[in-house]
């Protein structure tokens, strides 16, 4: 599938998709390099990274509680625990004061945390900061991410994963109230068909209906990743 088509027609959407191939190093962004989406809950790595800087400054693992917290937010998306921890990383001047230390320079936190926005290039900046050694966050925070990304539950696990296997993600819908139009994005690393590994950004809105959403946002996943050097 043509990448141009798909990032032009996303069912009368917007959408960015970024890639970024772990073993060469090469990365391309299509669609709106500089331009805003709400992350809606794709920003709950952002506030477990977050979470995970502040219990390295302070010495120490993280807490059952905040584990098993963490679990429940990126496994299951739990919105009511995200909004427990997105208060306990101090909310929006909390995110944005990490995200200085993740080389995220494009995202703003907002009084509502599903209402931050973000671009494709930082969302690829904080999937490098979670998935490659060049990161603030020590190997012990970056597997932990890692694991509980890889756990999605069942109808959850769309998005990047249409790209590859071995996949580890976060995805984020929400329907915008005044308009009733849908914010669809998607964040991961993928194990491609040729076997390399691949980081996914994928942010969308304005979409007629969620499902319509996943589907150009899964079209833009395969397309990003076939479109690399060598796939």
């Amino acid at each position: 599938m043509d990448l141009d088509a798909v990032v032009s027609g996303a069912s009368g959407g917007s959408l960015s998709v970024g890639v970024y191939d772990v073993t060469s190093g090469a990365g391309a962004v299509y669609g709106g390099e500089g331009r805003t989406y709400d992350t809606a809950s794709i920003v709950k790595v952002d506030i477990l990274a977050a979470l995970l800087l502040r219990a390295q400054d302070e010495c120490r693992e993280p807490t059952g509680s905040e584990w098993a917290r963490a679990a429940a937010m990126i496994e299951r998306s739990d919105n009511d625990v995200a909004t427990e921890l997105w208060r306990l990383i101090g909310g929006a001047p909390g995110l944005d004061a990490a995200n200085r230390r993740l080389g995220l320079t494009e995202t703003s936190g907002a009084a509502a945390w599903g209402l931050t926005q973000t671009t494709v290039r930082d969302q690829l900046a904080l999937l490098k900061a979670v998935f490659g050694a060049d990161s603030v966050l020590d190997a012990g925070s970056r597997g932990r991410l890692a694991t509980l990304m890889s756990r999605t539950v069942a109808g959850q696990d769309w998005g990047v994963s249409a790209a590859g296997t071995a996949w580890a993600l976060k995805n984020g819908w929400l329907p915008r109230t005044a308009t009733g139009l849908w914010v669809v994005n998607s964040i991961g690393r993928v194990t491609a068909p040729d076997g390399r590994a691949y980081l996914v950004a994928v942010l969308s809105d304005g979409h007629a209906t969620k499902e319509a959403g996943v589907a150009a946002v899964e079209d833009a996943a395969r397309a990003a990743v076939r479109a690399m050097p060598g796939s």
